[in-house]
């Protein structure tokens, strides 16, 4: 029963997780660090935990040329192990397990006098910990408040990047200069301490965005491989064709239609040996179920009612080339 429990319960989180959204593919120098928030994407993104490109494990990482500052939580692979991962660590877990030995033994702590001095010994090991700890701790705060946050230093989800105009529902992909949007009106962008569009992402950028919003989706619910490879990178074809041969080995078939995007903004955009990097928010709602292979039957999702997702698509583009996607990541929303 225990098994069977752990298995089921192993299969439900799998189900889950893949429901609520990670994040794969690549940012570049930047898969690792956390995208801004949005109007659209208020809180953060699913990080990346499917990706090809290594991390930069061997100095800070910042989000921008100008930025200059080390993400507080990045990993430092010259930083000093804490005192109770270390050495310190095993000798206070020798000197407890030792103590305990003794006293079934009749020996007491280490030979002093029985239970009662287990007890004052175990007193003052808990005060040493409690004294470690608390330097330890005002340490790692006085490190984390050396600098300001580059993401959270101010930084409100409006952060002045370009946004997408919000379409009417039904109103379809503009097309034509016939057919185009009026451009909004300029306005002032606020001085932020997020990174800044460095390539100037036009409003032709932003209906390319939208459009590869609904063709990659329809072709991902049509198992189109040939579509996806043309939207997508190699590294984001691969984890899409990987989600399609276990939706196949699964028996299951993902039926997404009626894509329509709410709202968008960028969350950043930047340039990397010529290439140039788009991370977009889309708040988009959909028709999104997953049905039984054979016979068509609805297993999850509601198949005569919308749904809303909030997710971080990046795009990328190579000189004379067309934008592709790189990377998707989900963003939890209320």
């Amino acid at each position: 029963m225990a098994i069977g429990m752990v298995v089921a319960l192993t299969v439900v989180d799998v189900a889950e997780a893949r429901r609520s959204g990670g994040g794969f593919g690549s940012r570049g120098t930047r898969t690792f660090s956390q995208p801004p928030v949005t109007r659209t994407a208020p809180s953060n993104a699913a990080p990346i935990d499917r990706s090809m490109t290594p991390r930069q494990d061997a100095g800070p990482t910042t989000t921008s040329p100008a930025a200059g500052q080390t993400r507080p939580n990045a990993t430092q692979p010259n930083a000093r192990p804490g005192f109770f991962s270390g050495f310190g660590g095993s000798l206070l877990g020798g000197l407890m397990v030792g103590g305990l030995i003794g006293m079934l033994m009749g020996g007491g702590f280490g030979g002093a006098a029985g239970f009662l001095g287990l007890i004052v010994q175990m007193l003052l090991i808990g005060g040493v910990i409690m004294l470690a700890m608390r330097f330890f701790n005002r340490n790692r705060q006085q490190t984390a408040y050396a600098g300001p946050s580059e993401r959270s230093s101010g930084q409100s989800p409006s952060n002045g990047m370009p946004s997408f105009k919000i379409p009417s529902i039904g109103g379809g992909q503009a097309g034509g200069q016939a057919n185009a949007r009026p451009a909004a009106a300029p306005q002032p962008a606020p001085v932020t301490d997020g990174p800044a569009d460095e390539i100037g992402v036009q409003q032709s950028d932003l209906e390319q965005f939208e459009k590869m919003l609904k063709d990659v989706q329809a072709a991902y619910a049509a198992e189109d491989y040939g579509t996806l490879r043309r939207l997508t990178t190699p590294e984001a074809m691969s984890y899409l064709a990987e989600e399609l041969s276990d939706n196949a080995t699964s028996g299951v078939k993902n039926d997404v239609r009626d894509v329509h995007l709410v709202q968008g903004d960028v969350a950043e955009a930047w340039t990397e040996n010529g290439t140039e990097f788009a991370t977009v928010a889309m708040r988009y709602e959909s028709i999104d179920v997953m049905r039984d292979r054979t016979s068509g039957k609805v297993i999850s999702g509601d198949p005569d009612n919308l749904t809303e997702a909030v997710e971080l698509w990046t795009f990328v583009r190579k000189p004379d080339a067309e934008w592709q996607v790189s990377a998707i990541q989900g963003v939890s929303h209320d």
